[in-house]
């Protein structure tokens, strides 16, 4: 279930429907979509306030589709996190029987004691 935002534009109850982040490098405003996780840097904006969104001359708006008909998402992302979990589960490899013992492995490597 989707956690309803609301614009932050004051004095607008509105739902938020796209999310405005400021690139200042590049004098340059960008809508789009609404963002998964509310940021400190970034604003939610209804409908009515993304679209009317103006900048300082000299700035460019770059917006992005909109889809107010997103429902969550896609059977991609949910095949990806999946895969995720899956590979997160799997149970590490045995070891490898010609291991000695000697020495000190971290991942693919191993640190020889110093026989000097």
């Amino acid at each position: 279930m989707r956690q309803s935002r609301r614009c932050s534009r004051s004095g607008c109850a509105q739902p938020a429907a796209a999310t405005l982040t400021y690139v200042y490098a590049e004098s340059t405003a960008v809508v789009g979509p609404l963002a998964t996780f509310s940021e400190p840097h970034s604003y939610d904006l209804c409908e009515f306030h993304a679209e009317r969104l103006t900048v300082p001359r000299g700035w460019e708006v770059v917006r992005h589709e909109i889809d107010l008909e997103d429902a969550g998402p896609t059977g991609d992302d949910l095949l990806a996190l999946a895969d995720a979990v899956r590979e997160a589960a799997r149970p590490e490899p045995p070891r490898d029987p010609a291991d000695d013992g000697s020495g000190t492995r971290r991942g693919h490597l191993r640190v020889l004691p110093d026989l000097t």
